[in-house]
């Protein structure tokens, strides 16, 4: 639902006004989309070109549908873009904090400089009652000690309050995620900030969506614990991948059969490269190093081995590749499917695909890839490799070709058509996308991870 002239919805009936501290992906999403259901906000970064960017109502990323909600906010005039955090302090009732908590340089624990400057900037401005609503991924604790903080600093004191909301974007899915989501979880310590947010989510809530009240610590630990199974989740049948590598078993069959246990279900029960992007590597990691300062460390440390079996699975990759060009990369020429770490997005944060990509590059094969959105930010972060503008151009030549992102250009590939460009036949598909039995009869020879 988006608000449009004379509509009546709960959102449209409300005065409350938000800002958005951060305009990276999950931010500039959520103030389009807040936009979108009828508030007006105001968005912050500190990066001025970034800013200027948005506000012409371009998206400095790649997001289905997305930069279509940014440019009709804008022409609503709902939506504004700044860099001063004294305009947004003045502006808004309730503040989203969207800022990045990527992983630290010296251990897996979350990086927090972002999160602590932000709400530096904003709390000694805080002249009146205000919330400040933390949708970024923290480690538990974080938000307790954040509510000291902002009370000690702002003019408003006990007034400027604190709220905990995490996100669960799907990317490829945000727009959806965020007007229609599958839950809302808040954590808070009193009824007006709840009454607050129940505004701020009148829309969804009316649709029924579920809404979960819990503290601090709780709301904190939804998202990372929900990454966490995730991640076990994929990572359990990668494993099973492994143990068919082994046994001649096929475990997409494995992995359909399993499916149909409803107790289990087939959600990221895909087999394959395994998982990367922004959050599972990052969050799991840092779950780990919060349990470990906890002192509950033996709790988590599953998770090293769901860590171990995703970089496993990249490394086969690999080896599966080396097979079929005859044991060696060197003089090698290896046709690459794939930058981003998933179909319908361009971030390469992790990527699978990048990481194989990279590592038989450095074994000494001349390496191109091709990529439908993410060949800019690959450019950028391995200028090492080759790269290609579209398909056909990326397996020219090629002694074999990856399948490494599992975009639907790549699904409903030719077999035929493909084989008139390389120099030999060999396809290793990484994310099980191709029919096996189609590209045999064509000619290839194809082999996949966990299938015989």
């Amino acid at each position: 639902m988006s608000f449009r002239e004379g509509d009546t919805s709960l959102a449209a009936q409300h005065k409350l006004r938000l800002s958005v501290i951060g305009t990276g992906y999950l931010g500039a999403t959520h103030a389009a989309c807040m936009a979108d259901l009828g508030f007006e906000v105001l968005a912050l970064d500190v990066d001025a070109a970034k800013i200027e960017r948005l506000a012409a109502g371009n998206l400095p990323f790649y997001e289905p549908g997305l930069e279509e909600v940014l440019r009709r906010g804008l022409a609503s005039g709902r939506l504004r873009f700044t860099t001063d955090f004294a305009e947004i302090a003045e502006f808004a009732d309730v503040h989203f904090l969207c800022v990045g908590t990527p992983q630290r340089d010296d251990s897996g624990a979350a990086d927090l400089r972002y999160v602590h400057s932000a709400v530096d900037a904003l709390a000694p401005l805080l002249t009146r009652p205000s919330l400040i609503v933390g949708k970024s991924t923290v480690p538990v604790g974080t938000a307790a000690a954040l509510a000291e903080r902002i009370a000690a600093a702002a003019p408003a004191g006990a007034e400027a309050e604190l709220a905990w909301n995490p996100e669960f974007l799907r990317e490829g899915f945000a727009v959806q995620d965020t007007l229609h989501p599958d839950r809302i979880v808040i954590g808070v310590r009193d009824g007006r900030a709840e009454a607050l947010l129940r505004e701020v989510y009148a829309t969804q809530i009316a649709d029924e969506t579920p809404f979960v009240v819990a503290d601090f610590q709780t709301a904190e630990l939804v998202k990372v614990s929900a990454n966490a199974f995730l991640a076990t989740k994929i990572s359990f049948i990668n494993a099973m991948a492994e143990v068919c590598e082994a046994t001649g078993s096929d475990v997409t069959k494995l992995s359909l059969a399993l499916s149909y246990d409803d107790r289990i279900g087939g959600k990221f029960l895909g087999p394959g490269l395994g998982f990367g992007g922004g959050c599972l590597p990052k969050d799991i990691r840092a779950f780990m190093a919060r349990a470990d300062e906890l002192g509950v460390e033996p709790a988590l440390s599953f998770l090293r081995e769901v860590d171990a079996i995703n970089q496993r699975r990249r490394a086969r990759m690999v080896d599966l590749a080396r097979e079929l060009v005859g044991g060696s990369f060197e003089g090698a020429v290896v046709g690459v499917l794939g930058a981003a770490f998933k179909p319908n997005s361009d971030d390469i944060r992790d990527s699978p695909a990048l990481d194989v990509a990279a590592k038989i590059r450095g074994q000494g094969a001349r390496v191109t890839v091709y990529d439908p959105a993410a060949l800019e930010n690959a450019r950028r972060a391995h200028p090492d490799l080759d790269y290609a503008d579209t398909m056909l151009a990326a397996a020219s030549d090629a002694s074999v070709v990856l399948l490494l992102t599992e975009w639907q250009e790549f699904r409903e590939a030719d077999p035929n058509v493909l084989a008139k460009v390389v120099a030999t036949r060999a396809m290793v598909d990484g994310r099980n996308a191709l029919d096996p039995e189609r590209w045999r009869e064509a000619g290839w020879t194809y082999r996949a991870l966990g299938r015989p």
